[in-house]
């Protein structure tokens, strides 16, 4: 199996686990600094600190998915936003990672599992995956309204930003509560405005971060004990052949009620 970041195992950050910033030609490279995996053989560097022996019996699909999102989801999502026992979580973007957020942060048995999004069809999804509530943010005033009613007026304990664009923080700050935490698993692309103003009083931390995947040794565990099922995300295969289709069906994910998408290799060598 393989991980989308590669750890040397001996520089300051390996050490502390925080694979991610990996000073030795290491961190998150595969389609950042090398090319990526969307291909028929890949090199991977460190390899004896990166790859994983895989259990018998897992799908395909199941460790596609926690080779990225799934650790993405828990590491940056879950644990670093603090998810407990009987907290209230709102999820904002029920994509893949926040699917991937959905599901581990049901280890901790949240008492409200929020989720929310524009796309009413990954909404049904989310709460078959076990969300105890969905928010349309079509209208985002209405939405807010929404879920401070669901936490009897003190908004979430923890808001997991899983889109990565202003308005989604922005959603974000607005319904956290007193000594809660914003963790922004989504990447931004453009800066976002901090109402530090209005928060600072409100004791919140806002936490971010690139995944570092030294969760996976536990999440085979959980795949292993069938404690979480993410092949459920997979929703499309394509051939390597097909990889422009591929795309174009993705560009297009609300109408083709896509999450993920397996590329399976059909290409011979020469």
């Amino acid at each position: 199996m393989i991980s989308c970041v590669c750890a040397c195992g001996k520089c300051y950050y390996c050490k502390k686990g925080i694979y991610a910033h990996c000073e030795d030609e290491g961190g998150w490279i595969f389609g950042h600094l090398i090319d990526g995996t969307q291909a028929e053989y890949l090199g991977v560097p460190h390899v004896d600190n990166t790859l994983y022996y895989t259990p018998e019996g897992l799908s395909d699909e199941a460790l596609v998915m926690l080779s990225d999102v799934l650790p993405t989801g828990y590491e940056i999502g879950v644990l670093k936003g603090k998810v407990e026992p009987g907290c209230s979580v709102a999820i904002i973007g029920s994509g893949s990672v926040g699917l991937a957020a959905l599901l581990t942060a049901q280890f901790y048995s949240p008492a409200k599992l929020i989720i929310v999004d524009l796309d009413d069809n990954r909404l049904e999804t989310a709460v078959s995956f076990g969300a105890t509530h969905k928010v349309n943010s079509s209208d985002p005033e209405k939405a807010i309204k929404e879920i401070y009613d669901l936490t009897d007026g003190c908004g979430v304990d923890v808001a997991i930003e899983a889109v990565g664009i202003p308005a989604t923080f922005d959603f974000c700050q607005k319904i956290i509560g007193a000594d809660g935490t914003v963790a922004n698993c989504g990447v931004h692309g453009k800066p976002v405005e901090f109402d530090l103003d209005k928060l600072w009083i409100r004791n919140i931390n806002v936490i971010t971060g690139l995944v570092s995947t030294n969760t996976t040794p536990q999440l085979l565990k959980a795949l292993e004990s069938h404690k979480i099922e993410p092949e459920k995300l997979v929703t499309h295969y394509f051939k390597l052949s097909e990889i422009e289709k591929a795309y174009e069906v993705f560009s297009k994910a609300a109408d083709h009620h896509v999450i993920k998408v397996i590329i399976e290799n059909d290409i011979s060598e020469a």
